[in-house]
């Protein structure tokens, strides 16, 4: 999906830079044209001045998305939900990363959450970056405590996983 929704502003590099900013941080355009976190306005100025582009861009991208009808069907729908990722050494949690091979592997997740739920291990959050979205997707959970080695050691032994990585 997200190599197709690239593929329609393929002539204009500054406006690909605004169609993933929108997707990275789940903003949404009104019907006006606005680009919205939920009801609050993000002024366009702001989105260009945080990508490097001209305000303009902004503009001519919103007016893009809301003329394709596929288009204006994703992008009124996007939400964000908020990441326990950057508070985490703020409220004494951990964040496990773990790097896969092959992101289309059916049970990834699964795998992952319960190996850490029979080790007793209590996960706060769960984010997993969509393989369409990233070139490099991981799987982030942020847990109340530290994983100990040994499940370390037996995630790292998992046939799908790359790498791990404990912050």
């Amino acid at each position: 999906m997200f190599d197709r929704i690239m593929q329609k502003f393929e002539g204009s590099p500054s406006q690909q830079q605004v169609i993933r900013l929108l997707l990275e941080r789940g903003f949404s355009v009104s019907d006006e044209g606005r680009v919205v976190s939920g009801s609050i306005e993000i002024p366009n100025t702001q989105i260009a001045r945080e990508i490097g582009v001209d305000r303009r861009v902004v503009d001519s991208t919103t007016d893009a998305i809301l003329k394709d009808e596929e288009l204006r069907r994703i992008f009124q729908n996007i939400s964000s939900i908020p990441s326990l990722m950057d508070l985490a050494p703020v409220l004494d949690l951990s964040v496990l990363t773990v790097e896969v091979r092959d992101a289309d592997v059916p049970g990834i997740v699964a795998t992952v959450t319960s190996l850490l739920a029979d080790n007793d291990i209590s996960i706060r959050q769960t984010i997993s970056e969509d393989p369409e979205f990233t070139d490099d997707p991981r799987l982030y959970l942020v847990t109340d405590e530290d994983v100990p080695g040994d499940v370390l050691n037996e995630l790292k032994n998992l046939e799908f996983v790359h790498r791990i990585q404990l912050s």
